[in-house]
């Protein structure tokens, strides 16, 4: 189904307080999805994301710049900045948690104009991009950084589809099953680095 979405309330653990709400979500995202989404809402995606770090990233905006088609289709799509180890024998893939997504800001404005939605990795991103999800109605999702192993296991098939030759940097899709991340920086300008630092300025 595409860009589908809902919210599911999942109690907490005993001896925690309230409820945690999930919004789910199954890419592509279409731009109703986005402008449902806010910066500190946490998020489970189901389906398809594209595995993509420094290199591929390079030569995908190498193929922007010469007019030449991507080597997926990008529209409405979701790419993780993660190049995950070899998988241990049994395993769909090995430890694939994020990488620090500052290394991709020189290409996100361009991938995002060819009609990316959404981008998974961690820590903050430069003006140009968060200006750029504004402009082009997508949004930036951070995951957990050091949590290859257990974010691994929500991942059901992986399969290499461009630059093979990259090895772990390869473009990779991946089928994933409630993939945990929460929205960063929204549409709208909302940023959950600086909300963070100012709400507990207050307290």
């Amino acid at each position: 189904m595409r860009g589908s979405f809902r919210r599911v309330d999942y109690p907490r653990k005993k001896g925690s307080l309230g409820i945690m709400a999930f919004r789910k979500i199954t890419p592509p995202l279409t731009d109703e999805v986005v402008e449902g989404l806010r910066a500190g809402d946490k998020v489970l995606i189901t389906g398809t994301l594209y595995a993509a770090r420094d290199q591929a990233h390079k030569r995908m905006s190498e193929l922007l710049e010469r007019g030449e088609p991507l080597p997926f289709d990008i529209e409405g799509q979701i790419v993780y900045y993660v190049g995950p180890t070899p998988p241990r024998e049994g395993m769909v893939i090995g430890s694939a948690g994020p990488t620090t997504s500052s290394r991709m800001d020189e290409f996100t404005p361009a991938l995002l104009d060819a009609g990316l939605k959404a981008t998974i990795g961690k820590g903050a991103r430069s003006d140009e991009v968060k200006e750029a999800l504004e402009r082009f109605r997508a949004v930036y999702f951070v995951s957990v950084g050091g949590a290859g192993a257990l974010l691994s296991k929500r991942i059901k098939k992986a399969e290499v589809v461009a630059y093979p030759e990259l090895g772990t940097e390869a473009i990779r899709r991946l089928e994933v099953e409630e993939f945990p991340v929460i929205v960063a920086y929204d549409m709208y300008g909302g940023d959950l680095f600086k909300e963070g630092v100012e709400k507990y300025r207050r307290v």
